[in-house]
């Protein structure tokens, strides 16, 4: 891989590969989105962020659909063209070589306009097992108006100590929240740290380690879009020591899992695998089992 990639990614925390993507790649995921909101049996699961709900997407009012902004989970579970995006010959060697591990996609979060969310670190939210075995990416599907919320992020905040709530963790106390917010502004005061704008164009990548401070900014323009979606990757390490259902792809892995909870909707659906990826999955544990098995000193 390019030194100036790893070297721009252990400085600054992030790395913008410029138009990674086709139109045809890109228009292939939108398809996908179209047909999980035309499905009414999907088992799509999104985020009305207009009024902080969690419901299937087959159950979405059409006047909501239209007037609200939406998070949609998972896509990656149910359709291979946005697995595409995620995993594939050109990116996954590149995100391997930042994560010093194989990835392991574990979520997909779709938007049609700006999220608005203030500034944080993922692993508030997604805290990896082993430190440093959580990355994401941010995939551009159409070029991002200034006004529409673009991404916000303040380049080397990933080396800032990560702050230890009350109960000896780093993942989020929500009542000591404002606690983080108050250690974080005065570290990137401290530092010297600005915040950039990520000016993406159709088909860009920016991937940002797990400790990147970022956030969306204000969305001053509510009608225009900002259609865009984030992957997020495990470590194969921490997903195998915590049993996890990986299948093989483009040499890296995506997490079989079911859909995001629904309160009062009972359990959520896993998508159904293909024989041939079960006998992958089931290939691929035993190997592994076989390898850690050999790599144990013997007692004696």
């Amino acid at each position: 891989m390019d030194g100036r990639i790893t070297k721009k990614w252990r400085e600054d925390g992030y790395v913008v590969l410029p138009r990674f993507y086709s139109d045809e790649e890109i228009d292939a995921a939108e398809a996908a989105l179209t047909r999980a909101w035309r499905d009414p049996l999907s088992r799509v699961v999104v985020d009305d962020l207009n009024v902080d709900q969690r419901l299937r997407i087959r159950d979405v009012d059409p006047a909501a659909r239209e007037a609200h902004r939406f998070k949609v989970n998972d896509l990656y579970l149910e359709y291979p063209e946005v697995r595409r995006l995620a995993l594939n010959a050109k990116l996954t060697p590149t995100l391997k070589a930042l994560l010093e591990n194989t990835p392991v996609l574990c979520n997909s979060l779709s938007y049609a306009h700006g999220s608005g969310q203030g500034d944080h670190v993922d692993s508030l939210y997604m805290t990896p097992r082993s430190h440093g075995h959580l990355l994401a990416i941010w995939v551009a599907l159409e070029d991002c108006d200034m006004d529409a919320g673009p991404l916000r992020y303040y380049p080397g905040s990933h080396a800032i100590e990560q702050y230890v709530f009350s109960n000896g963790g780093t993942h989020a106390v929500n009542e000591e929240m404002p606690a983080w917010s108050a250690y974080m502004d005065e570290q990137v005061r401290q530092r010297g740290l600005k915040p950039e704008i990520f000016a993406a164009k159709r088909g860009d990548v920016f991937i940002w380690n797990a400790y990147l401070l970022h956030g969306g900014s204000p969305i001053l323009s509510p009608g225009k879009t900002r259609k865009s979606i984030v992957f997020h990757y495990f470590s194969e390490e921490d997903s195998r020591a915590l049993g996890l259902q990986l299948v093989p792809d483009s040499g890296g892995y995506w997490m079989h899992r079911a859909h995001q909870p629904v309160p009062g909707k009972g359990e959520s659906e896993a998508p159904p695998l293909s024989l041939r990826q079960e006998l992958e999955i089931r290939v691929r544990r035993k190997l592994h089992r076989l390898v850690g098995a050999r790599r144990r000193p013997v007692q004696g």
